[in-house]
């Protein structure tokens, strides 16, 4: 029997600063400068990799002061970027778990705000285990999160079936040996699922 191994943010929990800067931002346009210039992926990606909020907030504030304010809510208002759970996602988790599937966590996460999410979303606590970029200190597309996932909980990649919407990390894990699947929304997840004979 297959192992099924899901990314969380984008597939199975509606997770977006946008969410939170639309209360913040007048406009739009302030909005995605914001987005793309301030807080950008790239730094986010920074906190997903292990580095402590505080650190990445100070950097960001000695450059920008003038959005000291909205760059500290990018910590202190994590919880309003959560947008709720992705229901159809997660119906398919609860369907493969009914089945006897084991279903496993692979997520770019900070170590610091993963708990909030732990607390809001209780389906991650159906999972048989989770690996949390910002606890490892690596993050997607790196191989070496992969085989993190691998030796820790004594899976072999061509028995995993690896669902995630990001491009790279699907390469990543079909070069790895995955059976990986890229995600655009439940009812192609579902579909996909049903032709290979899992649901």
């Amino acid at each position: 029997m297959k192992d099924i191994v899901f990314d969380l943010g984008g597939v199975l929990i509606d997770w977006n600063p946008r969410h939170l800067y639309r209360k913040i931002f007048a406009s739009e346009e302030e909005m995605e400068w914001f987005l793309s210039t301030v807080c950008t992926t790239q730094w986010n990606t920074q906190q997903d990799a292990g580095r402590p909020f505080a650190k990445g907030l100070a950097l960001l504030k000695e450059k920008y002061p003038k959005y000291s304010a909205q760059i500290d809510d990018y910590f202190n208002r994590w919880d309003e970027m959560l947008g709720g759970p992705i229901k159809g996602t997660v119906a398919i988790l609860r369907e493969l778990k009914e089945k006897g599937y084991r279903i496993y966590g692979l997520t770019n996460w900070s170590a610091e705000t993963f708990p909030l999410a732990l607390e809001r979303y209780d389906f991650l606590h159906q999972m048989d285990g989770i690996v949390v970029s910002g606890e490892e200190h690596l993050v997607k597309p790196d191989p070496a999160i992969y085989a993190r996932l691998l030796k820790r909980y004594q899976l072999r990649a061509p028995n995993c079936v690896l669902i995630d919407d990001n491009a790279a990390n699907i390469s990543a894990a079909d070069t790895l040996g995955f059976e990986a699947i890229q995600f655009h929304n439940p009812d192609l997840l579902r579909k996909e699922l049903l032709q290979r004979g899992l649901l």
